[in-house]
């Protein structure tokens, strides 16, 4: 029996809304501020997308897609591979959040620029479009995965989903919407065909297996059907959002209720979500970034970690049963991906080599006994005071063998509000992470490229870059 809902209506469409936003959105509208941080974030996207290609879960999935999909002229960064733009969509999604090291919105709890990038990519080259479409159909793109994943308050990951997964299925047929030309009726059908796409589980936790660095492809790959099967005339529903058995209920069920459907279309083109968008200085969850940076503040106080008896790591509670829970199995990862998402662990590895990089994900660190030794004497507890999910906030106090305790609390995360990184920051993240697949000098040509295009250079012109 259905239950009977308990989402609150919105006073307007707003799959409306965001198709109305999406199609009178130009290049010349977008503010500098806006330009600028759409340009750092993909730029921070497509290096690690290169760096993906160089680890053990890029091979089978690109195998996997490749024989699956259709050759074609879209790039996979990175990949030496050109697939169909469906194809090459999804693998670029792959590799954009194979390392969970992609930017977040905090308050919507969603990665956006895997969710909108890979679409925008793919079409842009089909079309032949220029840089500045690109940038106005990501930044449309954007608005729409942040405004959804703001609505919900978290409902989508308390359910059971994983909301970049869901909201990449919206956002992307948007996205290729607007650089197919849709009309606002059409961009309306699109998202109305993605409300019965739209997937993405996190029992991938159990055992750290692949499938959520699939998810935000496979909604780009579903986005791009729907806007071309939305262009040729499908018939898609107009109120896939609110209408009966739509996607708020049917997702969320009870916690349907807390939705706050009017804030998606609030102040549309007025305030841009997406400058609150952190790009992460960790390659962890980022529901652990505040437990971390307390982690490196302490270490040199520390000193020798063998004189730890116990460590106390406080998150905020929405995020304990991701990243904390069950604490039997978190303190010993299996994966690189299991440790991502455990709090014990990057707590430990902060404290005893007093950094986080890829390096320390890699089969010598997951086995390293010091780092397993000290996994085990952390225990994960509610942050009472927190700004969560504004701020990814977290908290240690450090039990040594004389006594003495020491505490740090990071209120506001590396990254995000006004610590977000600089334009060099996220320049040297790119060249470490492109540097693990290409050569200093092109990583260096690409890198240049990607900052010096204008509205008018080719698309096809910055894809062939990155083959």
């Amino acid at each position: 029996m259905h239950h009977a809902s308990t989402l609150t209506p919105p006073s307007a469409n707003p799959a409306q809304a965001l198709a109305r936003f999406a199609h009178a959105l130009t290049p010349a509208a977008l503010p500098q501020a806006v330009r600028d941080k759409s340009t750092q974030h993909i730029l921070d996207a497509i290096g690690l997308a290169f760096a993906s290609n160089t680890f053990p879960f890029a091979g089978p999935a690109l195998a996997g897609i490749r024989a699956a999909g259709a050759p074609g002229e879209a790039t996979v960064v990175g990949a030496n591979m050109a697939l169909a733009p469906r194809d090459a969509a999804l693998a670029n999604g792959y590799l954009m959040h194979g390392l969970d090291f992609d930017d977040t919105h905090p308050a919507a709890i969603v990665h956006p620029t895997v969710a909108c990038l890979p679409a925008a990519l793919a079409i842009g080259q089909a079309t032949d479009a220029r840089w500045g479409d690109v940038l106005a159909a990501y930044a449309a793109g954007m608005e729409t995965a942040i405004r959804l994943g703001r609505a919900v308050k978290g409902g989508f990951h308390h359910v059971g989903f994983h909301a970049t997964g869901v909201v990449s299925h919206f956002s992307s047929a948007v996205v290729a919407g607007k650089l197919l030309g849709l009309t606002v009726p059409q961009l309306v059908a699109a998202q109305g065909i993605t409300a019965s796409t739209a997937s993405g589980v996190q029992v991938f936790l159990e055992t750290g297996a692949w499938t959520k660095r699939m998810h935000p492809g496979w909604g780009a790959m579903a986005g791009i059907t729907a806007a071309h099967m939305a262009g040729a005339g499908f018939h898609g529903p107009d109120r896939p959002f609110e209408g009966k058995f739509g996607f708020f209920d049917a997702y969320l069920q009870a916690r349907a209720a807390e939705v706050d459907a009017d804030s998606i279309a609030q102040d549309l083109g007025e305030h841009w979500t997406l400058l609150e968008t952190a790009i992460k200085p960790y390659p962890v969850c980022h529901f652990i970034h505040g437990a971390a940076e307390a982690a490196l503040a302490l270490r040199a106080d520390v000193g020798d970690v063998g004189q730890i008896t116990r460590i106390e790591c406080e998150l905020p509670a929405q995020t304990l049963p991701i990243v904390a829970e069950p604490h039997a199995s978190k303190i010993l990862p299996r994966s690189d991906y299991e440790a991502k998402f455990s709090a014990q662990f990057v707590v430990a590895a902060c404290l005893l080599r007093g950094r986080f990089t890829l390096a320390e994900l890699d089969d010598a660190s997951l086995a390293d006994p010091a780092i397993l030794a000290l996994a085990a004497k952390v225990q994960c507890a509610v942050q009472a005071d927190t700004a969560f999910p504004k701020y990814f906030s977290g908290a240690l106090r450090v039990h040594l063998k004389n006594g003495s305790v020491l505490h740090r609390n990071v209120p506001m995360n590396l990254g995000s509000g006004e610590r977000a990184l600089s334009l060099d920051d996220i320049a040297a993240k790119f060249r470490a992470n492109a540097a693990l697949r290409l050569p200093a000098d092109r990583v260096e040509t690409i890198l240049q490229a990607l900052l010096a295009a204008d509205d008018d250079t080719p698309v096809r012109e910055l894809a062939g870059l990155l083959g």
